[in-house]
């Protein structure tokens, strides 16, 4: 049976159903002002959308760790071709499998670049710096995650192939990038800052390699999730850089405070780094050796990352049709569109996350099914699903 470090799948467990949220949120929720605007949101819908920003960060994080992990059992140059393939599957799996989920449009004509799409370029990148010593991964980690806001006030490109790179690399946000008559990337993920992310993770993966003093680790998971608090804190205190969007007073104290919570996650600042790895580090530290019925039932979505992303969306746009066709609303699949919800359609917040625990529940049997079945096979493709 193959051994996991089970901190690491608690952690992606409880960021894969805070994420699921997310996902409710963007498939049923009742059309409305957003969540993130501090003028004319509510505080539980604020941070019904805060909440889910720890899970982009933290999967693209620990996609790192578990390269790390996966390199003990490989050579370098297996290791570089696993990266390659893997990376590619990841940016293919969203150009084919998400954009479709999405969309319904058979003839991708809106083909997305999301999260896979994010980490399957860091792979990539990461491959191609295997063989480089740890200290120069993670300088080349901190360097794209520290100074990317020095471009905050650079006029980058913004037409043409330039533009559709800059885009696609450093700027992602909602672009459409022209592929071709009637046919557009729409770009997400900016690939170079998560790209960041995830080297980071593959530096502190070194962490769990085997014979590797456990106190030690746990020691150096909590000082450096500190550190990261702290630094968040401090910068947005000081209102000055790592984020485009400085804080300010609110009407009420409460506002003020979703203010100051509200750094930009695409593309993705310092400050928001700072503020969702800072936490996942002290949860690695925490959950580590911890057994009981929240960190199990966690684990069951942590030990099958892809399986459970694919299927929670396929189950989620299941219940977002059925909704649609029970409300009456007509829903046009002859013209296709890069979003996911029908005008007209919308669940109040409480049925949102009614339909959350619903869909979690739903997924449990399945998981722990296809958990075991990975643990006790070793199939070439489950390295991929």
């Amino acid at each position: 049976m193959k051994q996991r470090i089970q901190s690491v799948d608690i952690v992606r467990g409880l960021i894969m159903i805070i994420m699921t949220l997310d996902h409710a949120r963007d498939f049923l929720h009742l059309a409305g002002p957003p969540p993130l605007d501090v003028q004319r949101t509510t505080v539980i819908l604020f941070f019904t959308r805060w909440i889910t920003h720890f899970c982009a960060p933290t999967f693209v994080f620990l996609s790192g760790v578990s390269a790390c992990l996966a390199a003990q059992r490989r050579t370098t140059g297996q290791m570089t071709t696993f990266l390659l393939k893997r990376g590619a599957w990841l940016i293919l799996s969203d150009l084919v499998i998400i954009s479709l989920i999405f969309s319904f449009d058979v003839h991708y004509h809106f083909p997305v670049l999301e999260v896979l799409w994010a980490i399957g370029f860091g792979m990539i990148i990461l491959a191609l710096l295997i063989r480089a010593p740890k200290t120069i991964i993670a300088v080349v980690a901190i360097l794209i995650i520290a100074s990317h806001n020095l471009l905050d006030n650079v006029d980058l490109p913004k037409s043409g192939t330039p533009g559709n790179l800059t885009t696609l690399l450093l700027n992602g946000v909602g672009a459409f990038i022209p592929i071709g008559a009637n046919r557009f990337i729409f770009a997400i993920y900016a690939a170079i800052p998560w790209t960041g992310a995830l080297l980071l993770g593959y530096v502190f993966g070194h962490l769990y390699k085997k014979g590797y003093n456990a106190a030690k680790r746990q020691k150096i998971l909590k000082l450096s999730g500190c550190a990261l608090i702290v630094l968040f804190v401090t910068l947005r205190l000081i209102n000055h850089y790592g984020d485009p969007a400085p804080w300010a007073v609110q009407r009420n104290t409460a506002h003020t405070l979703l203010s100051f919570l509200n750094v930009r996650k695409q593309t993705p600042s310092l400050l928001f780094m700072l503020m969702t790895l800072g936490p996942v580090l002290l949860l690695l530290s925490v959950t580590e050796g911890t057994s009981n019925r929240v960190t199990r039932f966690c684990t069951v979505y942590g030990n099958v990352p892809y399986f459970y992303f694919i299927a929670h969306l396929v189950l989620l746009r299941i219940i977002n049709v059925a909704g649609v066709i029970m409300a009456g609303i007509p829903f046009d699949f002859q013209k296709p569109t890069p979003v996911w919800a029908a005008p007209g359609f919308g669940i109040p917040l409480w049925g949102v996350y009614l339909c959350w625990i619903t869909v979690i529940a739903l997924m449990y049997y399945p998981c722990r099914h296809y958990g075991r079945y990975k643990q006790t096979h070793s199939g070439w493709w489950l390295s991929f699903i």
